[in-house]
């Protein structure tokens, strides 16, 4: 149940469904006489897509996620045991007759190649998991970075998860399997907040490896006129603040079971 209303909560994340919501809701309103409320919240809901459909505002509102982990050089970090690399990036480099690390500033794999090759870490663990048809993402992550210059022997491939809870627990149990205790987690910097709050909950020591993202940039036109391409930035940024309630949800859910069954007191007076 838990788990349903945490997905319905941020498939609401997305500007156009939830004006939706809201604008459904103002005509049953208005239906019921309510009219002075029914006109207030369509002008919310399609002021809430117009809002996030604006390149500054989108950008205001993921910087609010990215900022929280700066970006390091990777000759700056500390040393771990393993650096992981997640899934969800772009691999349309991997079919350029000719790449270079140095053009790929925006990629994971990339950034994850540079701490190796830093020497931060011996090992690279590539989480990723598939569909059930063809190769894991993992697999596809494998072929992309070998371009870069990492042998397959400094690799460790997770191929189970399909979503960050899941790349968190299959991790820890490859880090476990060898001895792996400090890692260096690299994601995109929107995402890093709820990956490093997962991967901590497993027991992991995490050192956060964000990777930016592109900003929009340009004319005043490019960033203040409603795209398509700002609302779906936007719906991104939401959902992972959306992800993230959810998580730290299902974290005290899981606390207050756990405390149930071990018989001690939730809460009140006994």
């Amino acid at each position: 149940m838990l788990s349903a209303l945490n997905e319905l909560a941020v498939s609401l994340t997305y500007p156009p469904l939830l004006s939706a919501v809201l604008i459904l809701a103002g005509i049953v309103a208005a239906a019921v006489r309510w009219r002075r409320s029914g006109r207030l919240l369509v002008l919310l809901g399609c002021g809430w897509t117009l809002l996030w459909s604006i390149p500054q505002c989108a950008d205001w509102l993921r910087a609010s996620l990215e900022r929280q982990y700066p970006r390091i050089d990777e000759a700056a970090l500390p040393r771990a045991d393993a650096i992981v690399v997640l899934g969800g990036g772009d691999y349309s480099w991997l079919h350029r007759a000719e790449v270079s690390i140095d053009d790929l500033d925006h990629s994971r794999l990339a950034t994850g190649t540079r701490a190796w090759l830093a020497g931060r870490a011996p090992v690279i663990i590539l989480s990723g998991g598939g569909g059930g048809r063809g190769p894991s993402e993992a697999d596809t992550m494998a072929k992309a970075i070998a371009r870069l210059g990492v042998p397959a022997s400094a690799l460790l491939l997770e191929e189970r998860s399909h979503d960050t809870r899941d790349n968190a627990r299959f991790s820890a149990q490859l880090a476990r399997r060898h001895d792996i205790h400090r890692i260096l987690l690299v994601t995109s910097a929107l995402h890093m907040p709820r990956a490093s709050y997962w991967f901590r909950s497993v027991g992991l020591d995490v050192v956060p490896v964000p990777v930016p993202e592109s900003r929009i940039g340009g004319s005043w036109t490019s960033r203040w006129l409603p795209t398509r391409r700002a609302l779906w930035r936007s719906g991104r940024a939401w959902k992972e603040y959306a992800g993230l309630l959810a998580a730290r949800v299902q974290t005290l859910a899981a606390d207050a079971e756990a405390d149930v069954d071990a018989g001690k007191p939730t809460g009140g007076k006994t």
